[in-house]
């Protein structure tokens, strides 16, 4: 009898250790990996991971009777450093899901790690095209932008103005070569010429020589195919050369906090595009709102789209019941994103999240009303306007 009762007490041990073993599997582990102190700090970094943090607290904090679990890193814009992170969160602290902040060559790294450990992967500040393309992977969605959609925004609405000969100041890594090459492609298709470029290190602060290249190309338009403190350092450089006087300046990637670094009486009359603006409609300047009170600044669109691939992420796991990534890719896949960010978003077969794009220009001192009221809408794309029709898609994952 003796016997029997210890059977049955280790026969219930193994169930509850069981239960408890499904149980942490399915706990959800969010991976931020941004840069959170180098020149892309303020488009997505700090703040991005506020933005994540309330959209968990907005989701209720838990999920498949689990409390959900945030991890953050600085990937100092080095690949290394966010493929490492990746692997180890993966392997050692139970990931579930990488939310991949600004810079291509850091989220190219992530993506060789998220194909093999099969972990989704959000990349939302990084802007190179070939995440949904050549490089795609059966677990990476591309939220918020691309190199693709900038393009066919900005530079076609440079071209339309009369810009057709350009020079391009391109930041030295994957996403200033990508996003030169769209934009090139783009002036050739429309009859323009690319007279020069020249490649400038992440992070420069002295920009006098490339300048100097630029203006002495004879180009019409400098194409600034650069972003974060690169970006806004360059325009306030090019200002200081006087080089506005006989080269037109294309924000090919410019953010709401390089309009407020610059100012608007250096910023004023530039074209730019972008996923998202606070200002927008009801639920953007409801979350603006929100954003503000926490942070004391309006979103980015980063900022903006990482609070909705987070919920976006969180409602998949929940209506799957499981964290498996296959099937909440699965579910991902077959789900419409209507919420802050956009009202018709969908993720594609090759990764992408296809979704309506702003062209906007940056208001005069006259035209804004007080602080980050820095756009006013030119124009709107559809997501395959933006973006480009799935058929023509380089991702290996789509069938033809």
């Amino acid at each position: 009898m003796k016997r029997l009762h210890v059977l049955a007490f280790v026969g219930s041990l193994a169930a509850g250790l069981s239960a408890m073993g499904a149980s942490a599997a399915e706990k959800v582990v969010i991976g931020d990996i941004d840069d959170m102190s180098g020149p892309y700090a303020d488009v997505l970094g700090p703040n991005g991971v506020e933005s994540i943090k309330m959209a968990i607290a907005d989701f209720g904090g838990s999920v498949l009777g689990q409390p959900i679990e945030l991890l953050t890193v600085d990937h100092q814009n080095k690949p290394d450093i966010g493929a490492q992170k990746a692997r180890e969160w993966a392997d050692q602290n139970g990931l579930t899901m990488i939310l991949g902040g600004s810079n291509t060559g850091v989220s190219l790294a992530i993506n060789a790690v998220v194909k093999e450990k099969k972990v989704p992967f959000f990349a939302i500040g990084a802007a190179g095209a070939s995440l949904t393309g050549k490089d795609c992977t059966p677990y990476t969605i591309h939220y918020a932008y691309d190199t693709v959609a900038l393009a066919n925004g900005t530079a076609k609405t440079i071209l339309k103005q009369g810009g057709k000969s350009w020079f391009f100041l391109t930041a030295d890594y994957a996403f200033g070569t990508q996003l030169q090459n769209a934009a090139s492609d783009v002036v050739k298709a429309a009859g323009g010429t690319v007279v020069g470029a020249v490649r400038v290190p992440l992070g420069t602060s002295d920009f006098a020589s490339y300048l100097l290249q630029a203006q002495s190309s004879g180009a019409q338009v400098l194409g600034l195919a650069n972003a974060g403190t690169d970006f806004s350092n360059s325009l306030k450089a090019a200002n200081e050369f006087g080089l506005g006087k006989t080269m037109k300046p294309a924000a090919l990637l410019a953010f709401l906090t390089d309009i407020n670094a610059i100012g608007l009486d250096a910023a004023q009359g530039l074209y730019l595009t972008a996923a998202w603006y606070w200002d927008l409609n009801d639920r953007s300047r409801e979350f603006g709102k929100k954003f503000l009170a926490k942070t004391k600044k309006e979103p980015t669109f980063p900022e903006a789209a990482v609070y909705s691939a987070t919920l976006t992420y969180l409602n998949a796991v929940k209506a799957a019941g499981t964290t498996d990534a296959d099937k909440v890719m699965e579910q991902l896949h077959k789900t419409k994103i209507d919420d802050m960010f956009t009202s018709n978003g969908v993720i594609r077969a090759d990764g992408l999240m296809e979704h309506d794009m702003y062209i906007m220009q940056v208001k005069t001192p006259a035209e804004s009303k007080g602080p980050w009221d820095y756009y006013k809408l030119v124009d709107t794309m559809s997501g395959e306007e933006a973006f480009g029709k799935l058929a023509n898609s380089a991702c290996p994952l789509v069938k033809k």
